[in-house]
């Protein structure tokens, strides 16, 4: 994939150089033009869903925490 991705940046190149010293000219000779598309009628799907409930709430509790102690070491 590595090897073609590099083939084709080097093709790229090259049709560039030619198109820049005119070895290569490319001219537009008929505009685009998107194709007429017609939307009639139709209708959206419609669902029924029922969901179970959920309660979010608070309560205040008391929790232990560690006490922690450090120590320096003697003699500095």
């Amino acid at each position: 994939m590595r090897g073609f991705l590099g083939l084709l940046g080097v093709v790229v190149l090259i049709v560039a150089g030619l198109m820049a010293f005119n070895f290569i000219n490319i001219d537009q000779t008929q505009r685009a033009a998107l194709p007429q598309v017609k939307v009639e009628g139709g209708q959206a799907p419609k669902f029924d869903v029922e969901v179970g409930k959920v309660e979010v709430g608070t309560v205040n509790r008391s929790v232990e925490v560690p006490a922690i102690k450090v120590e320096r070491p003697a003699g500095q």
